[in-house]
């Protein structure tokens, strides 16, 4: 019964430290840490930019527009898009862009490929030693290119990360909730890559790395930036976060489409953890990040049932589990109102971010079991663009 209870707790105690006291400590002693400063000032290296595209043709124009609109030089920039079996419009518009960009190669794949297929087949077409990967609905600022790729005149710096915002943000569905996560998440990884030089993960959408640094990514992996992201810390490089570099997304707003991006997401990570465990026993800066913002994380949905059913049996016998086990019963009840709310037109906004945590854990859990029954294949649908 003892060792329950210290199971409990020391539960507890993971899930708060993973969300509440590790992005708190991180975010605070990283305000003493410097940010690398053997940066490129005038002359910046050329550039590979590539982006794998699957019928995108709702954002590819505004895309290659906020390319177009940088401050960074055309002709430094080799921009190289890789139309994964496109049925709809995105070829003929990329098309049209071809005589605006002195070196863009349009690579068209008659049958899909599936974006990580396409990334390693994209990278290898890369003339330049930095490449910046992106998605076709991640719009860029004028200096985002020259912000990003300004660090890689330090020998050290393996990978850097845009800082990601997002538009169409409402309170009727999700997008809130995931916004408000995703901002703290920024500035944890920014942290990170102060304090250790080990950003716990890219956010996909738009990043840069060195070519050098870069193997092909298993064609059935799912979450192809933390890969890449551990594999150069593991080669000893640093990955870091640029806070200048903005770029901006629309997020998703309808909670099922998102659920099922977050399942994905999840089995994706179980993948990477069963690749980078060892990462764990460095007993340094970056196994404790690897630790406290990824590893915990995964297992919390497991943590969470325990205690559930721990509590569930403690409570005949401790007012204090009694009250335990309600407190992690209560999120889930609280999905009836929210859908009730929603059904009228009233939005509890204090109630999305709780049920967001609550979806986010189910999502992992489901996803660990989409990872033990094997992926064979990682080819998906992209999320529906501007909601």
């Amino acid at each position: 019964m003892l060792i329950v209870e210290i199971v409990i707790w020391l539960g507890i105690g993971f899930i708060i430290h993973s969300y509440v006291v590790y992005p708190l400590i991180t975010q605070y002693f990283a305000r003493f840490k410097s940010s690398n400063d053997m940066i490129y000032e005038d002359e910046l290296p050329s550039v590979s930019i590539i982006i794998p595209a699957h019928n995108e043709e709702k954002v590819i124009q505004q895309k290659l527009e906020s390319v177009l609109a940088s401050n960074f030089s055309l002709e430094h920039i080799q921009l190289i898009i890789g139309a994964d079996h496109c049925k709809d419009r995105t070829v003929e518009i990329i098309s049209t862009y071809q005589s605006k960009f002195p070196h863009l190669t349009l690579v068209e794949f008659q049958e899909r490929q599936g974006k990580i297929n396409v990334v390693n087949q994209l990278t290898e077409l890369a003339e330049n030693e930095v490449i910046i990967m992106t998605d076709a609905n991640v719009l860029f600022e004028a200096n985002t290119i020259s912000q990003l790729v300004k660090h890689f005149k330090n020998p050290n710096i393996g990978l850097v990360d845009s800082r990601m915002e997002h538009f169409g943000v409402k309170e009727t569905g999700i997008s809130m909730a995931e916004n408000g996560y995703i901002s703290n998440e920024v500035q944890t990884k920014h942290a990170e890559g102060k304090i250790w030089g080990a950003m716990m993960g890219p956010f996909g959408g738009c990043f840069a790395f060195r070519k050098s640094c870069f193997e092909p990514i298993p064609t059935h992996f799912l979450v192809d930036d933390f890969y890449l992201n551990m594999l150069i810390l593991q080669k000893g490089y640093r990955c870091i976060n640029e806070q200048n570099a903005r770029v901006f997304e629309d997020v998703s707003n309808e909670s099922w489409i998102e659920f099922k991006r977050k399942i994905r997401i999840s089995a994706g990570n179980f993948q990477n953890l069963s690749r980078f465990w060892p990462m764990l026993f460095r007993f340094d800066g970056i196994s404790y990040a690897f630790f406290s913002h990824k590893f915990l994380r995964w297992m919390i949905p497991f943590f969470m049932l325990f205690i559930l059913i721990a509590t569930s049996y403690l409570s005949l016998e401790h007012i204090a589990y009694r009250i335990l086990n309600g407190l992690f019963i209560l999120p889930f009840v609280f999905y009836i109102p929210d859908y009730l709310g929603k059904k009228i037109g009233i939005h509890f906004k204090w109630l999305r971010y709780l049920l967001h945590f609550t979806s986010m854990n189910i999502a992992l859990f489901l996803g660990f079991f989409k990872f033990l029954g094997g992926i064979k294949s990682s080819i998906w649908e992209p999320t529906k663009r501007l909601q």
